[in-house]
């Protein structure tokens, strides 16, 4: 089969716009990874990512700590 070059032009056109394509896609991802890498920040109690358990760090959490009013507790079921 012998092409012309027309079709030999329309062929590389169309190779040539999806590579440039999937280059901007690859720029796009890697930008967006490398501008959401990183820590987030939480307000959690400070030494409570040491505890064994969720309820150990919890007991020592001075914001939950009880006031000593035990009239008005409330039980979760």
């Amino acid at each position: 089969m012998s092409y012309s070059v027309m079709e030999i032009a329309i062929i590389a056109a169309v190779i040539t716009a999806v590579a440039l394509v999937l280059v901007c896609l690859l720029f796009l991802m890697l930008r967006y990874m490398y501008r959401h890498k990183g820590t987030y920040h939480t307000n959690e109690a400070k030494g409570t990512e040491f505890a064994e358990s969720a309820d150990a760090a919890l007991q020592c959490d001075p914001a939950l700590q009880d006031t000593g009013d035990n009239s008005k507790k409330e039980y979760f079921i």
